[in-house]
């Protein structure tokens, strides 16, 4: 059975991203501005990590959402 937290944090991730897909397909944010979108949500949970963090979720968050930038996953560039 999976972890409803682990499922709905999935779902969440699944919706964001498609999203910032579709405001940068429709033209209303260009790939700059949804770059700049997740650097300020890793930077939040970075700076959160390492002000409260104890379990280590916030500094796992900013790791994840600089690997989405790195992978371009919610940005469509051209190949």
């Amino acid at each position: 059975m999976q972890n409803p937290a682990d499922v709905a944090g999935t779902a969440a991730l699944a919706i964001c991203e498609a999203l910032l897909l579709a405001l940068n397909d429709r033209n209303i944010l260009p790939e700059r501005e949804i770059v700049g979108v997740l650097q300020d949500a890793s930077a939040a949970h970075s700076d959160l990590a390492e002000a409260e963090d104890r379990t280590g979720l916030h500094a796992a968050v900013s790791k994840l959402i600089d690997q989405i930038i790195s992978g371009g996953n919610s940005v469509r560039r051209p190949k």
